[in-house]
């Protein structure tokens, strides 16, 4: 089968870009009536060109300077480039500025064509394919065969083929299982079929009838169907990697599409304000890039406004390096190792570039050594370095094992036996959540995370010397401001199974907590235990304890809130307790009767219950407080919801 890819033209406005690629494919790429009577590139083009073994889906992009933006957008996802100088006009500014951005973004492979080289003597084409190799060098098309070309004659067609085979030869296979992402140049209604978005199949595959994710801006995400699908005009059945595709989306209106959504398979993709990332100063630019700088972030077919942070400098000069995040005006969605461009707010210059290294990322503290160096391992070569690195820096949020795909550049078949791996290396930590959701996180996080549980049992100890336990809620409830009790109860069910924690579902303590009850106390609970317990719905006071208590007498109430902190006692009053069993039994008694009837007194619940007005009072008063009833007048009615 012949192998797919993406070929994006480059090069100065009136070079003859759009010429030569239809003497290369026999298309037109300009289809616009403004391109056609101004004579120039204004948008993208797209063409397609088939070289026995290859397959190049052909992006043309427009020269002018006032569209440098349409040409970033066309140069997303193309395996190699062809840069176009003319003849007669040589080196120019977009020259320049469109090969810095090429180099920016990472490619590696491509031709250069001289055009128009039927208007020139032989000696002046000599003297600019030396004005284009000075320009190249260093670059990587420093080695790449510089084609004469003339689309009007027809001279070096063929031999730029043979060029652009050669190069299309070199560019490296991606191997393993993606993940479908596509992200959106244009957008058109097909008669009969509705809309239609086109793009370049950055990764993976698509078929008709799957459904994929559509991020469509502000954070927002749908989820749409493939109702069809093409690849330069010809109906498919799936389309992939390196193909000019257009999806026809189900039930979604032409004009809630615009360039720079995507489409990507789903739970691919996550939007964010703060993308962490290499940045790097173009050697071309003359300027560096500073701390705070307003920029234009143009990254996929995206164009953002934001404002770049630098994490460890406070200026990024021409051709060197930096580590910073980018905070932008609306969300954008980027996987790791994704390249980006940055511009000038007014988008008149090219500043720079880089890669993402966290295309989800929390604000980073400037010169914070310790994230620093967890930022720069996310460059790293190993798979496994990067994942432990995007772990820490998620923080107590965590990753599930397929937000390594987009955080880590893990391929989606071995994300799940990578994080297995590292697991039992120890290098990370798996907490089993609600709904099977498994969270991944790092082992010093799951270690704060269990300091804090730890301390928050260790607050309610203090509180109460004489408590032996305590209700788990409450312990989870103090760590509320993590907003996530999903995640504080794993990691309370992991401190119980490593015996840090003792208890059960419902109460727990510290397992080096000791109470400070005497042993003499210990026995006077138990037997006010007992005695409440025998007691039922006629308790005996707290204060028939008294001569028991002998010189226990002066702790006789922080018993008492053992008993109720234990979970044995219920208090009603500050001289009504109940044993838990009788509360139940009561509270079950009571909505029983109430669910199945129109209300009842005092003097009918007193009866129900086998008890006196002494008790019978502040039981009721105590069922309203607790919302299981609700007084109107003197009758008691059921509270529809109310507790039990």
């Amino acid at each position: 089968m012949p192998r797919d890819l993406i070929l994006g033209t480059a090069g100065h406005i009136d070079h003859g870009k759009t010429a030569l690629v239809k003497a290369l494919t026999g298309t037109d790429c300009d289809r616009l009536p403004e391109e056609k009577a101004r004579g120039i590139t204004i948008d993208i083009g797209f063409a397609h060109l088939d070289l026995g073994d290859y397959r190049l889906g052909v992006v043309d992009v427009p020269g002018h300077e006032r569209f440098v933006k349409n040409m970033l957008a066309g140069a997303t996802g193309i395996d190699l480039a062809l840069l176009v100088v003319a003849a007669d006009d040589s080196v120019m500014p977009q020259t320049r500025e469109h090969l810095d951005i090429l180099k920016l973004l990472g490619l590696r492979h491509g031709v250069v064509a001289l055009t128009k080289a039927d208007l020139v003597d032989p000696t002046t084409r000599e003297v600019v394919e030396l004005e284009v190799r000075e320009l190249v060098r260093g670059s990587f098309l420093e080695s790449a065969p510089v084609v004469a070309t003339s689309a009007h004659t027809g001279v070096g067609i063929d031999e730029l083929k043979v060029a652009l085979t050669g190069a299309a030869a070199e560019v490296s296979a991606k191997s393993g299982a993606e993940w479908f992402r596509l992200p959106i140049d244009r957008a058109f209604v097909a008669q009969g079929h509705g809309t239609v978005v086109t793009g370049s199949v950055v990764s993976g595959s698509v078929a008709v009838g799957d459904e994929l994710d559509w991020h469509i801006g502000d954070g927002r995400v749908e989820r749409v169907r493939v109702r069809g699908l093409t690849n330069h005009g010809r109906p498919v059945g799936a389309v992939g990697r390196g193909q000019r595709a257009g999806v026809n989306l189900a039930g979604v209106p032409h004009e809630r599409v615009r360039r720079g959504q995507e489409l990507a398979a789903v739970g691919y993709l996550a939007p964010s304000r703060v993308v962490t990332g290499r940045v790097a100063a173009s050697a071309d630019a003359r300027r560096s890039v500073k701390h705070r700088l307003p920029v234009r972030v143009h990254v996929g077919t995206a164009e953002v406004m934001g404002a770049v942070s630098l994490l460890d400098c406070d200026a990024v000069e021409p051709g060197r390096w930096g580590l910073a995040q980018l905070f932008l005006a609306e969300p954008v969605t980027a996987v790791w190792g994704q390249p980006f461009v940055l511009r000038d707010s007014s988008a008149e210059h090219t500043l720079g570039g880089g890669q993402v290294l966290q295309p989800v990322a929390a604000k980073l503290r400037r010169r914070h050594t310790e994230s620093l160096e967890w930022a720069e391992r996310l460059w790293a070569d190993d798979p496994d370095a990067r994942a432990v690195a995007a772990a820490w820096l998620a923080g107590f949020a965590g990753l599930i094992p397929a937000d390594l795909v987009r955080a880590a550049g893990v391929g989606p078949d071995e994300a799940a036996p990578r994080v297995a791996g590292l697991v039992a290396a120890g290098r990370l930590a798996e907490l089993a959540l609600p709904s099977n959701r498994r969270l991944v996180l790092h082992p010093e996080r799951v270690a704060e995370l269990e300091g804090r549980v730890l301390a928050a049992v260790g607050e309610l100890h203090a509180e109460n010397l004489l408590a032996t336990n305590h209700d788990r809620a409450k312990a989870v409830a103090r760590l509320a401001y993590l907003d996530d009790e999903p995640l504080v109860q794993a990691v309370t069910d992991r401190l119980l199974a490593a015996k840090k924690l003792v208890g059960d579902g419902r109460r727990l303590a510290r397992a080096d907590f000791k109470p400070k009850l005497s042993a003499n106390q210990r026995k006077l609970k138990d037997k006010i235990v007992e005695a409440f317990a025998a007691g039922g719905l006629s308790p005996p006071e707290p204060k028939e304890f008294a001569n028991q208590a002998g010189g226990n007498a002066a702790a006789l109430k922080d018993i008492f809130a053992v008993a109720v902190a234990e979970g044995l006692l219920v208090k009603l009053t500050d001289e009504l307790y109940l044993h838990a069993d009788a509360d139940a039994r009561m509270r079950a008694a009571v909505a029983d009767r109430l669910r199945a009837g129109p209300g009842m007194t005092v003097a009918e619940i007193r009866d129900l219950l086998g008890t006196t007005r002494k008790y019978a009072v502040p039981i009721c008063e105590y069922l309203d407080r607790i919302g299981l009833t609700k007084r109107e007048g003197d009758i008691r009615k059921w509270a529809v919801g109310g507790g039990q």
